[in-house]
């Protein structure tokens, strides 16, 4: 483990290449022995920091949720980051791409919370009892680490990635639809680039939201009724440049679309 005035520093570095955009040196390229705990206490450090600025939190994400992101970093579980309310972006207001280091946009099924849930033993029925709607939504990610040159506390330490989240209009009740089976297709200025299906996070997103629960408990935290919980993505990141304008398709469920300026 780090001592805790280098976590401190480190969140330092990230916090000035947040708002700088002025991306960082990998962490794990510099200190071999950062872990886990490490990662996650520099991440608490600057969301501590935003809600004493006045920021709040309105839910979570779950990073690394399919397998293939789990091999290519070598661990066997995902990892999490915080939502705050001045990270959400809107489908009538174009993003300015110079607010960020490295854009690029995941398509996901968000859950909407209607209860809070149960903590270290939460379960996936607990998950659909306490789960409103699910929603169409975009995640705007980004890296303050430089070229996404990212290892695992990388990404954790830099709040996993997280920058943004849109969600479309619709709301659909778990009960109307089989979250496992929804197809979502993404076009970039009208052309079809990334596919992907629902089942893609975890086997089953409804998991990644019960072992959300369970890992933030241990940090002392709760998911709560009106929580946002984005679970996954179901297609590949994909890079956001000025002009463009994405709209995901999600069968069953709508859509939702984001513009760059």
């Amino acid at each position: 483990m780090l001592p805790t005035q280098l976590r401190t520093r480190l969140a330092d570095e990230l916090e000035a290449a947040e708002r700088d955009r002025t991306p960082i040196d990998p962490l794990v390229a510099r200190y071999s022995d950062i872990d886990v705990v490490d990662a996650y206490e520099i991440q608490l450090i600057n969301i501590r920091r935003r809600l004493a600025a006045g920021a709040r939190v309105v839910g979570h994400k779950v990073g690394l949720s399919s397998l293939a992101m789990q091999q290519m970093m070598g661990v066997d579980e995902p990892d999490y980051g915080h939502l705050l309310d001045d990270m959400q972006v809107f489908e009538d207001r174009p993003v300015d791409t110079s607010r960020y280091c490295f854009p690029r946009v995941e398509v996901e099924v968000a859950f909407v919370l209607g209860k809070d849930l149960p903590g270290a033993d939460c379960t996936e029925n607990d998950v659909l009892d306490a789960t409103v709607a699910f929603a169409p939504s975009v995640e705007l990610i980004d890296s303050r680490i430089k070229d996404w040159k990212i290892g695992l506390a990388d990404t954790i330490a830099d709040n996993a990635s997280s920058a943004g989240w849109v969600l479309g209009t619709q709301r659909v009740a778990p009960s109307d639809i089989d979250i496992k089976g929804i197809d979502a297709v993404l076009t970039r200025n009208g052309e079809r680039i990334a596919e992907g299906r629902s089942d893609a996070v975890l086997g089953n997103p409804v998991t990644a939201v019960a072992w959300l629960a369970r890992k933030v408990d241990s940090f002392g935290v709760r998911l709560k009724a009106g929580d946002i919980v984005l679970p996954g993505s179901c297609t590949r990141a994909v890079d956001a440049r000025p002009g463009d304008e994405f709209h995901a398709e999600f069968a069953g469920l709508g859509s939702v679309s984001l513009t760059f300026s």
